[in-house]
Order: structure tokens, then sequence, then C-alpha cells
């Protein structure tokens, strides 16, 4: 009689998660996105399989206190089309961390992950908030540093 195989990727239901926080409190954009990238997708698991959801929960505080290298501050620019004439806008990076602090680390984490249904999954593990405080402390996230 053949062996069977068995399916080696991991299941939904099997996949463990865990808590982990990011302090985004001067470290530079770019390396908070792609570690906050890589923890959501759950590159760092020795199961990981890239068409399952095997990632982790990401809490990220203090977002609008990220440091941006050179002079991104004031070259850098989010740009935004209504659809109507005339209706492009410009926004500096400056004037978007003070207006919605959480949104550059939020547009730069979602860059960096999958595109269509799986991304949007991943990205609904992802908790931003501006201050120190999270309401998630009875999940006991696992503190990060970077560097």
């Amino acid at each position: 009689m053949p062996q069977k195989t068995t399916l080696l990727t991991p299941r939904q239901a099997s996949v463990s998660r865990r808590w982990h926080q990011l302090d985004a409190k001067g470290v530079v954009l770019g390396r908070l996105a792609t570690q906050a990238a890589v923890l959501l997708r759950g590159k760092h698991k020795s199961a990981y399989t890239d068409f399952v959801d095997c990632g982790d929960f990401v809490v990220v505080t203090n977002a609008a206190a990220i440091k941006l290298t050179g002079n991104k501050l004031d070259q850098k620019f989010f740009y935004h089309h209504s659809g109507i004439p005339g209706g492009f806008k410009a926004e500096a990076y400056r004037d978007l961390l003070e207006r919605k602090g959480e949104f550059p680390v939020e547009k730069a984490i979602k860059g960096m992950l999958p595109k269509g249904v799986l991304g949007r999954e991943l990205l609904t593990k992802l908790k931003l908030y501006i201050t120190p405080d999270h309401p998630h402390a009875a999940q006991k996230p696992q503190p990060l540093t970077l560097k």
C-alpha cells in the first residue's frame, strides 16, 4: 500500500499568535516599518508560508515621534487626488505628522505587505497609537527594541 503524504503547510487554526510592542520614538520610519511587516507576515517563524496568515499582532506606540532621515520632513510629500479637476493635493510629511501622526507609519507598513485579501487581513493585526499608552495591556505584548 502506498504511503500517504501529509500537508506540511500550517492551517489557520494551528497558528499560534503572539503580541509584540514596538516603540517608535526616535526610530527611523523605514526600519520600524520593515520590522513590523516581518512580524505581521510571520516571516520570523519556522512555519512561515507565504499564502497563509501566520503572523503576529503588532502594537506600535509613539507613532508620531518617528524619525525621518535627511530632509524628508520637508522634501517628502503625501500626494492625494480627489478625482475632480484641480483636486490634486500635496502635503509635506512634517504637516502630515502634526495632523495625523499615525498615518505615515501605517502607509509605510501597508506598502510592505502583500496586495489583496491577505494584505488587508494582515493589516487588521496592526494597532497604531500616537501616545505611549495603549489598551492592549491584557494581551501582554512583548516589547521589542529597534536600533
